[in-house]
C-alpha cells in the first residue's frame, strides 16, 4: 500500500512539474511573439497627413482607448450615445473615448482591489463576452507619454468610425444596447454590449491597435499590451 502511495505521489509531482514547465514555456513564447510583432510595424510606410481630423490614443497604463470628436461634419456620436443615458449632461462634451474589453472585468472590477482570480482567469483563458466603455469629456486631451495625438484623413476617419460602430451590438433599430447601472467613479461614462470575444490573443489593446491598423496608421502588428502601441508613438 505504501509503495503504491509513493508511486502515486511521484506521478503527481511529475505531472505538476511538467505542467509548470509547459506554462513557463508558453509564457515565454507569448512574450517572444509580443516583442517581435511589436517591433515589426504594420503600415510601415504610412505617414500622417499634415492636416486632417485629430483623434487620440490614450492609455491608463494598462488599457487603451480611442478618443474621437463627439461630433463633426462626418460623424455624430450623439445620435447613438444618448445624452439622457449619462449621469451628467453631455451638452458640453466634445470628446468621446471608446474602449472595448472583457465584460466581466469591466463591470465587476471598478478598482484593482476588486479583481478576482476567476475574473482574470476567464478574461485571459476563456473566450469571454465583451462590452464597450464610452466616456465623454469637454476638455481636449493633453498629450503625454500615455496620450498621443494622431491625424487622420477624412477617409481614414470614416473607416475608423465604422470600425468602432461595428464593434457595438445593436438592437433591431440599430441602437447601441446600454448596460444600465454600471459606471466608473468620477467618470461620465456608460457601458454597452459589444461584439466579439475577449481572450489572451484578442485583448482590449489589440482592439484599439486593430482600429489603427485598419485605417492605415503605422502601429504594432499585434498589441496585447498598451506599450506595444505606444512604442510606435514616441
Amino acid at each position: 500500500m505504501l509503495q503504491k502511495l509513493l508511486k502515486f505521489m511521484i506521478s503527481i509531482l511529475k505531472f505538476g512539474g511538467n505542467s509548470i514547465l509547459a506554462l513557463l514555456f508558453l509564457t515565454v513564447l507569448y512574450l517572444f511573439f509580443t516583442i517581435v510583432l511589436t517591433l515589426i510595424p504594420s503600415n510601415i510606410f504610412s505617414e500622417q497627413p499634415e492636416k486632417g481630423i485629430t483623434i487620440y490614443i490614450k492609455s491608463n497604463g494598462v488599457h487603451t482607448d480611442l478618443v474621437l470628436p463627439v461630433a463633426n461634419k462626418f460623424y455624430n456620436w450623439d445620435e447613438k450615445i444618448y445624452q439622457e443615458d449619462f449621469a451628467l449632461t453631455t451638452d458640453s462634451a466634445r470628446w468621446a473615448s471608446f474602449g472595448w474589453g472583457d465584460k466581466g472585468f469591466y463591470l465587476y472590477t471598478p478598482d484593482w482591489a476588486d479583481l478576482k482570480f476567476s475574473t482574470a482567469f476567464n478574461a485571459l483563458f476563456l473566450p469571454s463576452p465583451t462590452a464597450m466603455h464610452v466616456s465623454v469629456a469637454g476638455d481636449t486631451p493633453s498629450e503625454n507619454e500615455l496620450t498621443k495625438k494622431i491625424i487622420l484623413s477624412d477617409e481614414q476617419y470614416l473607416i475608423l468610425c465604422d470600425y468602432i460602430f461595428t464593434s457595438f451590438q445593436k438592437d433591431p433599430n440599430e441602437n447601441f444596447i446600454l448596460i444600465s447601472g454600471y459606471h466608473y467613479k468620477g467618470v461620465n461614462d456608460n457601458f454597452y454590449e459589444a461584439e466579439g470575444s475577449y481572450h489572451l490573443f484578442n485583448t482590449c489593446n489589440n482592439w484599439a491597435n486593430s482600429g489603427l491598423k485598419t485605417v492605415g496608421v503605422k502601429t504594432a502588428t499585434w498589441a496585447p499590451f498598451d506599450k506595444c502601441i505606444f512604442y510606435h508613438f514616441k
